[in-house]
């Protein structure tokens, strides 16, 4: 089962220093980015958190094994 994207939602912390923005999603470490504009910025923190949210869940259900039941739960 795949999250929904378009229903999560994720909170980025952007700020604009020495002609850089720079921003991070403060849910998901290690979710990063630096670009020159500020759409650019969001653009690729929207790329990392996907990519990080994909390799989480397949990493999660290799250990998982066998036998696992996933189960979908909201905070």
């Amino acid at each position: 089962m795949l999250v929904d994207m378009k229903h999560a939602s994720f909170t980025a912390a952007i700020r604009q220093a020495d002609g850089w923005w720079f921003g991070w999603i403060e849910e998901v470490p290690g979710v990063n980015a630096q670009e020159r504009t500020r759409e650019d910025v969001l653009a690729s923190l929207r790329e990392c958190l996907a990519e990080a949210l994909e390799m989480n869940r397949r990493a999660a259900i290799e250990a998982a094994g066998e036998g696992f039941e996933e189960v979908v739960v909201a905070a």
